[in-house]
């Protein structure tokens, strides 16, 4: 029941940042930049006192080149991420996301020399269907396919940033130097247009992105995922777009077209199919 309720905890957070990123620029409180700039910049904060309270003692913290391209991966990812939300609701975005991190990973691992199974290809492909359905010209699921295929790159990113941590020794410790190094780079995405139009609330919401849904909930992440076993790691994601469509809907006020459900269901399983273990006997 604890790792459980810890596990939900976590995927609640990660939904949370698809809530709060689509609430801050859907109601203009702030721009997509500078709401991924505070959010990376408080994130790294919050990572830094982490690393420092519970990280390996003795062992260095400094960001080096070994952390460059993950920072340039990470800064694809919350860059694409929020200005997707300009036009996407919470849940699409949450699932185009998802989705397009599952399949840069399987792709990842193909190219390592890892052999997927049939069931995988198979599911990756069910879930590139889905995918395509939402892109579909005159299709009703997305308002806007530059969103879509913005917040696709987004998945890229987060998806080539996962591969780059596998081999990392100091999760926590690593994670921050990444923030550490992605905050001047997010800085200079957002140096062509400026700030733009900026308000407290907007700041809030940006804060508690970066430092509570981002900085702690990856931390308990780190912390969990050993117990949870990656099997169970990847299933327990799949939640995340839906607790993302659901609390939309609730929150936001947000509608789901017929198409944007036909095409959840085809992403979601096929992502099911792709990344659960086959049955032990």
């Amino acid at each position: 029941m604890r790792l459980f309720a810890l596990s939900a905890l976590v995927m609640t957070a990660f939904a949370a940042n698809s809530l709060l990123n689509r609430a801050a620029l859907g109601a203009g409180l702030i721009e997509a930049l500078p709401f991924a700039l505070i959010r990376v910049a408080s994130g790294a904060l919050m990572l830094i006192l982490l690393a420092r309270a519970f990280g390996p003692r003795g062992a260095p913290f400094r960001a080096g080149r070994a952390h460059l391209l993950p920072a340039l991966w990470l800064t694809l990812y919350l860059v694409g991420f929020s200005v997707a939300y300009l036009a996407l609701d919470a849940g699409i975005g949450a699932l185009v996301l998802f989705a397009t991190v599952q399949v840069t990973m399987l792709a990842g691992a193909t190219l390592a020399g890892d052999r997927p199974s049939p069931r995988r290809l198979a599911g990756a492909a069910l879930a590139l269907a889905g995918l395509a359905a939402l892109l579909l010209p005159g299709s009703d699921a997305i308002p806007s396919v530059w969103a879509a295929l913005t917040m696709g790159a987004a998945g890229l990113g987060w998806g080539l940033y996962s591969l780059a941590g596998r081999s990392a020794r100091d999760p926590l410790g690593a994670t921050a130097c990444n923030f550490i190094l992605a905050t001047p780079l997010v800085a200079l995405a957002c140096l062509p247009a400026g700030l733009g139009n900026v308000t407290a609330g907007g700041v809030g919401l940006a804060l508690l992105s970066g430092a509570v849904t981002s900085g702690l909930g990856y931390a308990l992440w780190y912390r969990i995922l050993p117990e949870l076993g990656a099997a169970r790691a990847a299933v327990a994601q799949l939640t995340v777009p839906v607790i993302a469509i659901a609390a939309g809907a609730l929150l936001l006020d947000e509608t789901l077209s017929p198409g944007a459900i036909a095409a959840s269901v085809l992403v979601l399983a096929g992502v099911a199919l792709a990344i659960l273990p086959p049955r032990q006997r």
